[in-house]
C-alpha cells in the first residue's frame, strides 16, 4: 500500500456531521509514522542520491571543472597577453623615444654640418673674389705699364721722325707749332689704339 492509498483511505473513512453542534467528527489522523515506510523512503533517498552521484553530480562536477580550467586558462592566456602588450607598448614607446633623440642628433650633425658648409661656400668665395680681383690688378698694372712702354716707343719713335724731320729742313715758328700738333693727334690716337 503506498502512502497515497492510506490518505485516499483516511479521507473515505473520515465523516463530517452536520447539525447538532454536540457531536465531534471522528477523524484519523492525516499524519502518521509508519517504520517500514520510512525505512523504504530513507532507502529510495539513499539509492536516489547514489545514482545521482554516480551518473548526474559527477560528471556535472567533471564538466564544470573543465570550464572552470577553459576560463582560468583563457584568463591567464589573456593576462599573459595583456602583459606581452604592456611590454610590446614599453618596448615601442622606449624605440619611439630613441627614434626620436636619433632624430633630433641627425637633425643637429645636418645642421652642423650644413653651416660648415655654407661657411666654407662663403671663405672660398671670397677666396675666389679676391684672387680675381687681385689678377684684374695685375692685369690692369700689365696694361698700364705695355701702355705707357708702347707710349714712350712712340713717342721716342715720333721723336726720331720729328727730328730727322727738322734735320731735313730748317723749320720756321709754323713748321715747329704744326710739327707738335701733328705730334700730340699721333699720340692721342695711339693711346685711342691702345685702350
Amino acid at each position: 500500500m503506498t502512502l497515497y492509498d492510506q490518505n485516499a483511505q483516511l479521507w473515505e473513512s473520515t465523516e463530517v456531521t452536520v447539525g447538532e453542534g454536540t457531536q465531534e467528527p471522528e477523524t484519523e489522523s492525516f499524519v502518521s509514522i509508519d517504520f517500514w515506510t520510512m525505512l523504504f523512503t530513507l532507502v529510495n533517498l539513499l539509492l536516489l542520491l547514489a545514482v545521482a552521484t554516480k551518473f548526474l553530480f559527477k560528471p556535472v562536477k567533471k564538466m564544470i571543472d573543465s570550464r572552470q580550467k577553459e576560463i582560468d586558462d583563457l584568463y591567464g592566456d589573456a593576462e599573459k597577453s595583456k602583459s606581452e602588450g604592456e611590454d610590446y607598448k614599453a618596448e615601442y614607446e622606449r624605440k619611439l623615444a630613441n627614434a626620436e633623440a636619433e632624430g633630433e642628433e641627425i637633425l643637429r650633425k645636418a645642421t652642423e654640418q650644413a653651416k660648415k658648409n655654407s661657411d666654407s661656400i662663403v671663405k672660398d668665395a671670397h677666396n675666389e673674389a679676391a684672387a680675381i680681383k687681385e689678377k684684374a690688378q695685375r692685369d690692369i698694372e700689365q696694361e698700364r705699364i705695355k701702355a705707357i712702354n708702347d707710349a714712350k716707343n712712340e713717342i721716342a719713335g715720333l721723336s726720331v721722325q720729328i727730328a730727322e724731320k727738322i734735320v731735313e729742313r730748317e723749320f720756321k715758328e709754323e713748321d715747329h707749332r704744326k710739327y707738335v700738333d701733328q705730334f700730340v693727334s699721333d699720340l692721342e690716337k695711339s693711346s685711342e689704339s691702345n685702350s
